[in-house]
């Protein structure tokens, strides 16, 4: 049974970002994205379609299942929702900077040593991130490190870092243990060479990259 993969997004203000979350949920393979708090839905209270959504979702937000939770900006709907989630064996995993952060490549082990495959990933507001309720109610505290001077990324961008990283992994490991079950192994790769020009003459030097060739021009 394939994994479930929810992602939440809470107190989201810009429409624009919203928009950008449909896209990349729809290209990651989330089954429902969660619109919680402030964070404006596809279509509105009066059945309009937010023009400013559909700008950035290029027609994604008619194809993820989407739910509005709530629409205060406190976390108490996020909160029983995250509480719902965890009935059905979700592991809640929180993209956010803290002091328990662990690094977001290493989400996918710690929800195999909770004996969990159902993920559920939430990001949050653009300027105050995710509420410390929130984040004390996740199963795990996910970091994106930053190497410049800036601390943060647009949540867009964070979500989209995130979620490829974590369900591609999952996606390489289902099919690594399929092989191994299945008693497949994959062929070493062929090294090619790759002429270098030098000052006595011409050196052949091979290169691979993560297993796979780099084809260079002859």
């Amino acid at each position: 049974m394939k994994p479930r993969r929810i992602a939440i997004a809470y107190n989201i203000r810009s429409a624009h970002n919203v928009g950008s979350l449909f896209r990349t949920a729809d290209a990651a393979g989330v089954d429902t994205l969660y619109l919680c708090g402030i964070t404006p839905a596809p279509i509105d209270r009066f059945g309009r379609d937010q023009k400013d959504i559909a700008k950035t979702a290029l027609g994604a937000e008619k194809y993820i299942a989407w739910e509005k939770i709530g629409a205060s900006p406190t976390s108490a709907a996020t909160l029983a929702l995250i509480k719902k989630l965890r009935k059905e064996n979700f592991f809640i995993v929180a993209i956010e900077q803290s002091q328990k952060s662990i690094p977001y490549t290493r989400v996918r082990a710690a929800a195999r040593n909770a004996q969990k495959k159902d993920i559920a990933l939430i990001v949050g507001d653009e300027v105050r991130g995710l509420h410390p309720s929130i984040l004390n109610a996740a199963d795990c505290i996910a970091e994106i490190p930053m190497r410049g001077k800036k601390e943060s990324l647009n949540v867009a961008v964070a979500f989209g870092i995130a979620v490829f990283a974590l369900w591609e992994n999952q996606q390489q490991t289902r099919a690594n243990m399929r092989s191994i079950i299945n008693g497949q192994t994959s062929a070493p790769a062929r090294r090619q060479s790759v002429v270098k020009k030098t000052n006595n003459g011409r050196e052949t030097t091979p290169m691979t990259q993560y297993g796979e060739v780099w084809r260079s021009a002859p």
